[in-house]
């Protein structure tokens, strides 16, 4: 990273919408590989909670996908997350979330793609879904350029148009309204290449769900139907962007390894924040993969992180692994740390009822079972203010996090809960949550070892969560 004051040049471009579905990580995707294809190293970004984009992001660059969320991460641990991701890069691409100004408020930009794209002064190429549009398009870019005049729109990509024909006349559109914004091309509809979904919104792009060749495809297609010139204009006409000195939030260098936490990987659970996992490393944790669905045993770990996903989707498989389950369970038992997060925390329940009505055995460390719906069951942006010491650290311990999932909780006693108390940004209500259990470990302190909750934490927004789940696991490292 640069020194405090120093500028640096760094090529770069949001890709917005106008709202959820208006083609922007379409969009995105087809051009980080199209420059890709042309030797440019390309960094990618996602603005948001969003665990499922940042996998299309990432197979068509060829490099990590980065979070980047303005309501749980801060100006400084995004700006600082940007720059270190983007070292070394030729152009970044970052997709927005839900519409341009959409975010944690309808009266703010807090958590909107527009204030990422301020805080990292870069321009906004706009995705618009055209289909059936002519002139309308300039309205609705005029406005856009209009209602935020700091934000710097700068190009627009007309998706689900109906050919050349029809992008002539959205550009004659544009230009009759004399707006300083570029016509980048637009797509026409591809079913055939479309990305398949599933309830939680796409499918994890891993290679067995989306062959290379649809990557490939939507390359070319961007050399076909986009400027792809034009997008690297705009994306080269971004000022220098300074380090101010706040962005900083770099851990000290990392010392002698102090603990191995195993990483639940597989197609059951893989929703992780690459910055919560940098973030572990640099405080001296080994991170070590395995698998639920696939491996007899557990690795040589002092403690467990067991991420979101879809456990779900893949309950038999889970619930067939015996093996796996009573290597979790013997693993509390001997008082070592585990810290699950939502479809985690599911397959540490003694059941998951999928919504065919079968119920299949999990770990059974809480005596509940998470049972599907056909529907959200939560939504949305939350703050969490720890209740008790938990192996994250002292009661009163704030962080911020988000929820999304079709579970709830049937059977769980209540002296298993309230290790959280969660504030929930939207509507500003208060709910009890996270659950513990366990016989902690082992050095007397009473502090119940696992710790399970529907929250996705994201550990800028406070630091001191790492470096508590990491003393948790060094602890156990260590023989008492």
């Amino acid at each position: 990273m640069a020194a405090a004051g120093e500028a640096r040049a760094l090529p770069r471009l949001v890709i917005a919408g106008t709202a959820s579905g208006a083609g922007k990580t379409t969009v995105a995707v087809a051009l980080a590989r199209a420059l890709r294809a042309r030797g440019l190293r390309v960094a990618v970004f996602k603005c948001g909670p969003d665990y499922l984009d940042p996998t299309y992001l990432a197979r068509a660059a060829g490099a990590t996908c980065h979070n980047l969320d303005g309501w749980m991460m801060g100006r400084d641990a995004v700006r600082a997350t940007f720059a270190r991701a983007a070292a070394g890069a030729d152009v970044a691409v970052i997709e927005g979330v839900m519409g341009l100004f959409d975010g944690a408020s309808p009266t703010s930009e807090q958590g909107s793609t527009a204030e990422i794209a301020k805080w990292l002064e870069a321009p906004v190429v706009l995705c618009v879904d055209a289909g059936g549009m002519a002139r309308t398009l300039a309205a609705i870019v005029d406005g856009c350029v209009r209602f935020d005049p700091v934000l710097r729109v700068a190009g627009v990509v007309c998706n689900r148009i109906g050919g050349r024909g029809h992008l002539q006349l959205l550009g004659k559109a544009l230009e009759a309204a004399r707006l300083p914004v570029a016509l980048l091309g637009g797509f026409p509809v591809r079913a055939e290449l479309a990305f398949p979904e599933r309830h939680l919104g796409l499918r994890t792009a891993d290679d067995g769900a989306i062959a290379e060749d649809t990557f490939a495809a939507w390359g070319a297609q961007a050399e076909q139907c986009l400027d792809v010139d034009g997008a690297l204009v705009v994306a080269r006409s971004a000022a220098p962007l300074a380090d101010d000195g706040r962005a900083m939030d770099a851990l000290p260098p990392a010392g002698a390894p102090r603990c191995r936490i195993g990483l639940a990987m597989d197609a059951a659970f893989h929703f992780y924040y690459e910055d919560n996992l940098r973030r572990l490393r640099e405080l001296g944790a080994t991170l070590v993969p395995f698998s639920p669905i696939a491996d007899g045993a557990l690795p040589a770990v002092d403690g467990l992180y067991l991420g979101g996903g879809y456990p779900e989707a893949h309950a038999a498989a889970l619930a067939d692994n015996r093996a796996m389950r009573a290597a979790v369970a013997a693993h509390a038992a001997a008082g070592r740390p585990i810290y699950a997060e939502c479809g985690g925390f599911m397959y540490l329940c003694a059941g998951i009822r999928t919504a065919d009505g079968a119920r299949h055995p999990m770990v059974g460390l809480f005596p509940a079972d998470a049972v599907m719906a056909d529907r959200l069951q939560a939504l949305g942006y939350v703050e969490v203010e720890t209740q008790a010491p938990s192996i994250l650290g002292p009661a009163g311990l704030r962080f911020r996090g988000h929820q999304f999932r079709y579970s709830s909780l049937q059977g769980m006693p209540a002296e298993r809960g309230g290790a959280y108390r969660l504030r929930i940004r939207r509507g500003d209500g208060v709910e009890s949550e996270g659950h513990t259990t366990g016989p902690g470990g082992g050095d007397g302190d009473g502090i119940p070892n696992v710790l399970g909750s529907y929250v996705h934490a994201h550990w800028a927004s406070n630091p001191l969560v790492a470096e508590g789940f990491v003393a948790a696991c060094a602890r156990a490292a260590t023989p008492p």
